[in-house]
């Protein structure tokens, strides 16, 4: 038995191209949005990496003007 194929699509090839139609928009919506909220945390971090080394740099100078303090020995040993 041979079947050919009729010149009009079934309805189930058509509910089928449909749902792959539309499955396939949605992929494009959801990559587009991958890269979008990835692009926003690149640009967070890259934010937060300059304002931790501004503040490292800042604490750096700081600690090299301020003058260093050295402990004072004990006179008296702890006694137990």
């Amino acid at each position: 038995m041979v079947s050919r194929k009729s010149a009009e699509p079934s309805a189930v090839s058509v509910a089928r191209a449909n749902r792959q139609r539309l499955a396939q928009e949605e992929g494009v919506r959801a990559m587009a949005d991958v890269e979008q909220k990835a692009t926003a945390l690149r640009k967070n971090m890259a934010r937060l990496r300059a304002l931790r080394e501004a503040k490292e740099a800042e604490d750096a100078v700081n600690r090299s003007a301020a003058p260093e303090t050295t402990r004072k020995k004990r006179r008296k040993p702890l006694s137990r």
